[in-house]
């Protein structure tokens, strides 16, 4: 699964998920665009574990909770490395754990923001290039998704597991709108994963109080949802678009 000289942009690539992708994409021959929004330090020292392996890697700081700074990655990341062969739409946020009946509007708008609207400008731009209709050479897009999608957030994070549903049927779409423009459009399902996604969200102990409920007993590490992303991006994959593949544990 060589992709030798590839450019492959990961948004969230600064930790959890996106920087385990970010790494194996470099080890598989990818050059590497790591996005990130608040931690130049994480997002550098994945950039510079990356570069210490002989790979190439640059990091872009932008919100995918903002249309401009969006485009302007985009366009960042076109003067760096050149025409975009791959992108992993990583970045996503929870809140604090709270009823709907809690939330304010300000909340959700930011949950869309960045994990429905930012998905899909990302993508957007990500045609743009790759579209043989636009003259690109085509490319594979991966979506993150989570399996809060089909469970409806374990009665909480209803918001977040509805902005993951919004992603899944975008996935779908969007496959069946480029397949003929040289474009394979994918999406993965983590169950709960080893990250500080929990802490974020006011839950550093969340995945001790729910790994019961995974039939595996345990969480998943973030190497393992990135193995399943970049055999999705690979040649491996060529027949598959529109999928949307589970890394759950068996939840």
């Amino acid at each position: 699964m060589n992709a030798e000289g590839k450019v492959l942009l990961v948004t969230g690539g600064s930790r959890g998920i996106g920087a385990s992708v970010a790494r194996l994409g470099a080890a598989r021959g990818y050059r590497v665009a790591v996005n990130y929004v608040s931690q130049p330090g994480a997002a550098a020292a994945v950039v510079g574990e990356i570069r210490a392996a002989g790979g190439d890697a640059e990091a872009f700081k932008a919100d995918v909770g903002d249309e401009a700074e969006i485009v302007a990655m985009f366009e960042a990341v076109d003067r760096r490395f050149g025409a975009l062969d791959a992108l992993v739409n990583n970045a996503g946020i929870v809140d604090m754990k709270q009823r709907v009946d809690e939330y304010s509007g300000e909340r959700i708008a930011r949950m869309m923001a960045v994990n429905v609207t930012g998905t899909i400008i990302c993508a957007r731009e990500a045609v743009k290039r790759m579209s043989t209709l636009r003259g690109g050479r085509g490319g594979a897009i991966v979506n993150v998704s989570s399996m809060a999608a089909i469970i409806g957030g374990f009665n909480e994070y209803v918001d977040y597991a509805a902005s993951k549903g919004a992603v899944d049927t975008f996935t779908v779409g969007l496959s069946r709108e480029v397949a003929l423009e040289g474009i394979r459009v994918n999406a993965v399902r983590p169950g709960i994963t080893e990250t500080d996604i929990h802490a974020s969200g006011g839950q550093p102990d969340r995945i001790a109080a729910f790994v019961n409920n995974i039939p595996m007993k345990r969480a998943g590490m973030p190497d393992e949802i990135a193995h399943a992303v970049l055999y999705l991006l690979s040649d491996d994959a060529s027949y598959t678009t529109g999928g949307i593949l589970n890394v759950s544990g068996g939840r």
